[in-house]
């Protein structure tokens, strides 16, 4: 996990503090208020002033969003021409309605340029699409979970709805809402696209550690979870592969096993075929074989019996021969240790 410089925590920590007073002050008055008028404009009053506050501090721009600065010096190491022009055509996909009919011309634009970069046989070309691909990965994960966390969050009463938004609002220089499953299509693009050149390693990591997006993504729309599913089982794949990345792996599982069990069936119909869930199967109980610590398999598949016994209307994934053999192998280690 990357950590804030010195310079940056003061000003996030003393953004967090005034939102929380906010909120407090808020919640107080609308305990207080009844069906006072007066009380009421003065709530209506403190939400105008926090909201100017937050559109005149340079300092809230900059830390709103801890993404936009990554974004940024990752735009920085793309130097030449070609970089820069692979970059913005899929930050554009990020913005352009998929109903418009220049979506999918940017999209091929952007494709055509990264295909004809690793045909051209060149390291400095494979690592350019790999930091480019990279970049673009990271800030499509960043935007899905808030897009996801504003559908959420508008479900909260009062201030605090408004206070997140408003953040986010100022942070991301946008207040329209996106569409999460706009946004995870793009990201499985973007997936599929890594994998296919050998570069998925960032992203399979960077998908392990969004455990914010994997909580929400189990109570979201089926639609979405089709496409995080199918995400999932490109990044599993992927994970199975990489050496000496047993942290990796082992957050992966613990992140999306929730959703694998609850989502299985998608809107109308199995996300996964038959052979894509059985070899999905496989690769989960290798992924759980591989973690060497007795307690780390109990976890994992403690987390996945609960969800997986929870979920009436999904047997998948079956995993009980996983569990099987971890607990032979629990009691052969008990019998060992009361010798």
């Amino acid at each position: 996990m990357e950590k804030l410089s010195s310079a940056a925590v003061v000003p996030q920590l003393l953004r967090n503090i005034i939102v929380a007073v906010v909120v407090f002050a808020d919640e107080t008055l609308l305990q207080i208020s009844g069906n006072s008028k007066l009380i009421e404009k003065l709530r209506l009053f403190v939400v105008a002033c926090f909201l100017f506050f937050l559109r005149s501090l340079p300092w809230v721009v900059s830390f709103a969003d801890p993404n936009s600065k990554k974004d940024r010096m990752k735009l920085d190491c793309q130097e030449s021409g070609i970089g820069r022009a692979i970059w913005q055509l899929l930050s554009a996909m990020n913005e352009i309605p998929v109903s418009s009919r220049k979506y999918q011309v940017v999209r091929s634009l952007a494709e055509r340029l990264i295909e004809e970069n690793h045909a051209g046989n060149s390291i400095a070309l494979f690592d350019l699409n790999r930091r480019v691909l990279n970049a673009s990965f990271r800030r499509t994960l960043s935007r899905l979970e808030a897009a996801e966390r504003n559908r959420r969050d508008a479900d909260e009463p009062g201030l605090k709805r408004m206070v997140r938004a408003a953040v986010r609002a100022v942070g991301t220089g946008s207040g329209g809402e996106e569409s999460a499953e706009k946004l995870a299509a793009e990201l499985l693009w973007l997936a599929e696209k890594m994998a296919v050149y050998g570069i998925a390693g960032e992203a399979v990591e960077k998908w392990a550690s969004a455990s914010n997006l994997a909580s929400l993504a189990v109570s979201s729309e089926p639609r979405l979870q089709s496409c995080l599913v199918q995400i999932c089982a490109l990044m599993f794949k992927e994970a199975k592969e990489m050496e000496r990345e047993e942290e990796t792996k082992k957050k992966m599982l613990a992140s999306w096993i929730p959703l694998l069990c609850r989502a299985s069936n998608g809107a109308d119909k199995p996300v996964l075929r038959s052979a894509e869930r059985a070899e999905l199967e496989k690769v989960l109980e290798e992924m759980i074989s591989q973690l060497k610590r007795e307690e780390e398999q109990e976890v994992i598949l403690s987390l996945w019996l609960h969800h997986y016994t929870l979920c009436s209307s999904s047997d998948w994934p079956d995993l009980n021969a996983s569990y099987l053999r971890w607990c032979h192998s629990s009691r052969q280690l008990f019998l060992f240790r009361s010798l």
